[in-house]
């Protein structure tokens, strides 16, 4: 076996040497960038700046634990923080460091952070308007936990705008059912108040940051809770027969059902892991799911306990009759599908592991191609470049299936799908198009 090996690897160089084989000693290298990254999923060319603004939301109301007793809520004027991610002049400045302190029930506060490439307050690039995307985080969640998704997003030319939702802390069962309550009424709400203000000031030029905004293409990005309000904000009307939708007080359910009537100009729809399609606690009939007429990109993992993959996110996608739509799913991935990759204590509480990581996939490869889809698809819904469908409508629904035939020994040192390689999926390097599906359904006529 041994003679086999070493024969093996003098005839490898004997044909690396005669230049019968294409082969590079050296390995690809993307400056700042992991080389495994998909195509779409690195830095596009613009320069980052990083500004926060706060909103005031107006005649909102609170459930509080009377309320939940009694019906009768508390009025409670909301004030949220946006970080807005843009194009800005490239120049020198200390870059964005994200921090933020995570408190779990009856543990110790832990602070995770992340480095960021945006410069905090970078002057503007206004020489053309750019699309803007919302982003809505989930349950628990804060503005900077996709803040590489954002910056991405951003380096590609857009204007990228994630709410700080600031839910309710949770100290205990009551507070988490109350700080729940809240949520299932304010995403949905948080976005089309906030998504409304930050399109008056791209109409009134108040702001430096919406003197950018192309306000005729505007995207809605949610993760989990904020999927399940995102779907509303994009034309599904709430059914609240079920619970724990039908426990939500009358005053909020009116405001819920009045705000769904006012339609937000969203062209595109992009939801992580979506919560309120799972059977026991479904948010919308399918006739309601039918409304929404933009395009959709949904993201999920096919083991996901929390949203229930199998009757719950699939049921979504499968009665969005009235889009034209797009599934991908990670396969053997649960339900933390996208976020930063966080450094986290290896003697650490498990608590903020479970709340960050995946089991099966590691983080920052989730990132690299959630990063590589969403930007292919906001690019084809709102910036219509029909190219990028190439990117999106793969070759085979499992990426396992992916052919690209070499030669004995050949070395493709990084290289990517393209034209070339059709049976392949564009955009990444061989083998490495694995354990992924990708599903499309065309709107019904």
């Amino acid at each position: 076996m041994r003679k086999r090996i070493i024969a093996a690897i003098v005839a490898g160089t004997i044909l690396v040497g005669g230049g019968a084989v294409a082969y590079v000693a050296s390995p690809t290298i993307h400056a700042g960038q992991a080389g495994e990254t998909p195509e779409l999923g690195r830095l596009g060319q613009y320069s980052i700046g990083v500004h926060v603004k706060s909103f005031a939301l107006e005649d909102r109301t609170k459930i509080t634990t009377w309320g939940a007793l009694s019906g009768n809520l508390t009025d409670a004027n909301r004030e949220l923080s946006v970080r807005f991610w843009y194009p800005a002049k490239a120049g020198e400045g200390e870059t964005a460091k994200y921090t933020h302190i995570m408190r779990p029930p009856g543990k110790d506060p832990v602070t995770i952070s992340t480095q960021g490439v945006a410069v905090p307050d970078a002057e503007t690039v206004i020489d053309q308007k750019y699309p803007l995307v919302l982003m809505s985080h989930g349950f628990g969640g804060w503005d900077t936990q996709f803040s590489n998704l954002a910056e991405q997003i951003a380096s590609h030319g857009y204007i990228v705008a994630s709410i700080n939702h600031a839910d309710m802390p949770i100290d205990g069962v009551t507070s988490f059912f109350l700080s729940f309550g809240n949520v299932l009424v304010d995403r949905t709400l948080d976005q089309r108040q906030i998504l409304t203000q930050i399109l008056e000031d791209a109409q009134s030029g108040s702001q430096a940051y919406a003197a950018q905004i192309d306000s005729d293409n505007v995207g809605l990005i949610g993760y989990s809770m904020g999927g399940y309000g995102a779907i509303a904000s994009a034309g599904a009307f709430y059914d609240f027969a079920n619970d724990p939708m039908s426990n939500i007080p009358e005053t909020a359910r009116t405001a819920m059902e009045d705000a769904a009537q006012k339609p937000l100009p969203i062209k595109s729809l992009v939801t992580f892991a979506p919560w309120g399609g799972q059977p026991d606690s479904r948010a919308w009939t399918a006739d309601s799911i039918s409304k929404i007429d933009k395009p959709v990109l949904i993201i999920a993992g096919n083991q996901d306990d929390v949203v229930n993959y199998e009757e719950g996110v699939k049921w979504l996608f499968e009665n969005m009759t009235g889009s034209d739509r797009y599934m991908l799913v990670y396969r053997e991935a649960r339900h933390n599908i996208v976020g930063n990759e966080f450094d986290i204590d290896t003697d650490g509480d498990f608590t903020t592991a479970e709340f960050l990581k995946e089991p099966v996939w590691r983080s920052d490869r989730l990132n690299a191609i959630n990063q590589h889809f969403v930007t292919a698809f906001l690019d084809m819904t709102l910036k219509g470049d029909a190219s990028k469908a190439d990117y999106l409508d793969v070759p085979t629904v499992n990426s396992n299936d992916s052919k690209w035939p070499i030669g004995f020994g050949e070395q493709l040192n990084g290289k990517m799908a393209d034209s070339e390689q059709s049976d392949h999926w564009k955009g990444f390097q061989r083998r490495w198009a694995v354990g992924l599906e990708m599903h499309r359904m065309e709107k019904k006529q």
